[in-house]
């Protein structure tokens, strides 16, 4: 399988799906044609014959900058899409918790090669995937509260698994940057190395060796583990929609596009 988009590129060799994140102007930043070539990457993937792995990179400076400042914008002028997204697309998730949902669902395993940022939907992104192998440099944050927003692209169920309770709710309260030490630590990363992606390609091609069959039973097994995630995605969307577009999310988006601290009135939801 090759294949080529304005956004994503996919190249296939001895069973390993190399997919690269292309919109290197933005730092690969998550705008509607991106969050669709995620949704119709990972799908066409699930039908790929010899698939056995997956490396998930971004080209250019950045892994994934999160959402697109548009987006924003178009927030800070009232202009946004407020969509039902409690509205179930794909099977458990919405489209745009499809975009990482879809690489939890693949069954083979995927390796995210993380170098320079992963912020917001671009870090969800990351964990989306079964391993992480971050450059030194890296800086990773849950940045939605930044914009008054919560994080809904399924990463909520995802860091539950992944780290301590406290850890995850300091990450999201505060919205801060943390490096890939501190990630390490966490339980974020898999591996801290000078070429991610590269190691990555590695470890995925010694993955494609070992019996496909094995494989994919050990990411059926481990997907099953912790309950049913069905209720946290939901949750994600009913709690997003309740701070979508309101006077104090409107706020938090023109204080950051302004470059001021931000006026909020009391909290009323």
């Amino acid at each position: 399988m090759t294949a080529t988009s304005e956004r994503i590129t996919v190249s296939m060799s001895e069973g390993v799906a190399d997919v690269r994140l292309v919109r290197v102007d933005k730092m690969n930043a998550l705008d509607a044609p991106m969050f669709n070539a995620l949704v119709d990457t990972a799908e066409r993937l699930r039908t790929e014959k010899g698939l056995r792995a997956v490396v998930l990179s971004g080209e250019g400076r950045a892994f994934c900058a999160g959402l697109d400042m548009g987006r924003f914008a178009a927030m800070n002028d009232g202009t946004s899409d407020l969509r039902d997204l409690a509205k179930r697309t794909h099977g458990l998730a919405n489209h745009s918790q499809q975009a990482v949902w879809g690489w939890r669902q693949l069954p083979v395993p995927v390796i995210a090669a993380v170098h320079g940022v992963a912020f917001g939907g671009g870090f969800q992104l990351a964990i989306g995937a079964d391993m992480r192998f971050l450059a030194p440099d890296t800086r990773m944050s849950v940045t939605e509260i930044k914009w008054g927003l919560v994080p809904d692209m399924a990463g909520t169920p995802i860091l539950a698994r992944l780290v301590r309770d406290d850890i995850l709710r300091d990450l999201a309260f505060t919205g801060r940057i943390f490096s890939a030490q501190e990630a390490m630590s966490y339980g974020l990363a898999t591996r801290i190395c000078d070429d991610p992606r590269t190691e990555a390609l590695a470890a995925a091609r010694e993955i494609a060796g070992k019996n496909p069959d094995a494989i994919r039973g050990i990411k059926r097994m481990l997907n099953g583990l912790g309950g049913d995630p069905g209720p946290a995605l939901l949750a994600e969307s009913v709690e997003q929609m309740k701070v979508m577009g309101t006077p104090n999310q409107i706020e938090a988006v023109r204080a950051n596009i302004e470059k001021r601290a931000p006026k909020f009135a009391d909290g009323s939801n």
